[in-house]
């Protein structure tokens, strides 16, 4: 596979971001319901393609489920309760960074969850699952595949760039130590929950780029949308009658550090 240049991949993301953009008004004018959960090893690179497909979009019509760990309270509640909140209502996208399948990876192998929690879930999410699409949700899961070497240099880049190393978390020391462990618990998943229905999507994320752009392109093909003809703005002229404006120097404003400097450029 030929090498993908920068330019190449700015412009083929800016077309695919295009097409996020008349996806988005069909499913406001259709009123749709989309979800599409993102889930995959650690630097696997889900928080980069949600970035890329939110980042044109109406944040009020496509937006990020990516919830804390649960509270005393919502421990103690139906396990799906608290994501069934963040599901969406007519013409709206919700991207889980992250979902209910928590409970098949980090809680079954760190032991946050008992051994018959984590069975019943295996049980039960499939059906879960089926109710969400007969009730009129489209639902797409994607798991993102990341190789151990890339894995480790990602992991390597975000302990050394301090703009990075927020991403880096105790549990993804423990991910590397219980390894097979984790393997285990995704194959497990796959085998109750690859349903024909609801199937996972497997995105190959050893290079990020190219990764983006082939998960992007998917989801638009997942959805059979068309092209929503823009009503015609007509922008009026500004009616400044009657106004007076207040005195600039009875006014706080940021100094301008940096506008000399821009100015000769």
């Amino acid at each position: 596979m030929a090498k993908l240049k920068k330019k190449e991949y700015e412009r083929k993301l800016l077309e695919l971001q295009t097409e996020l953009v008349k996806l988005q008004q069909w499913v406001v004018q259709e009123k749709l319901k989309i979800v599409v959960i993102f889930e995959g090893r650690d630097a696997a690179g889900k928080g980069g393609v949600i970035k890329r497909i939110t980042e044109k979009l109406n944040p009020r019509i496509c937006r990020v489920a990516a919830l804390p760990a649960p509270t005393d309270r919502e421990k103690t509640q139906w396990y799906f309760q608290r994501y069934v909140s963040h599901l969406p209502a007519a013409g709206e996208i919700v991207l889980f960074d992250r979902s209910w399948y928590n409970r098949a990876g980090v809680e079954h192998v760190m032991g946050f969850c008992s051994p018959d929690e984590h069975q019943e879930f295996l049980r039960s999410c499939p059906e879960f699952e089926r109710m969400l699409t007969r009730s009129g949700i489209t639902l797409i899961k994607y798991w993102f595949s990341v190789s151990d070497e890339v894995q480790e240099q990602r992991f390597i880049d975000r302990i050394n760039n301090p703009l990075k190393r927020w991403k880096f978390s105790p549990m993804d020391l423990e991910s590397r130590s219980r390894w097979a462990e984790y393997s285990k618990a995704k194959d497990e998943m796959f085998a109750y929950t690859d349903t024909k229905q609801n199937p996972w999507w497997v995105v190959n994320s050893d290079i990020k780029k190219a990764a983006r752009l082939n998960c992007i392109s998917h989801f638009l093909s997942q959805i059979d949308y068309q092209s929503v003809a823009d009503s015609e703005i007509n922008l009026p002229p500004i009616n400044k009658t009657g106004y007076v404006r207040a005195p600039l120097n009875e006014q706080t404003f940021v100094p301008e550090v940096y506008a000399s400097s821009l100015e000769k450029e």
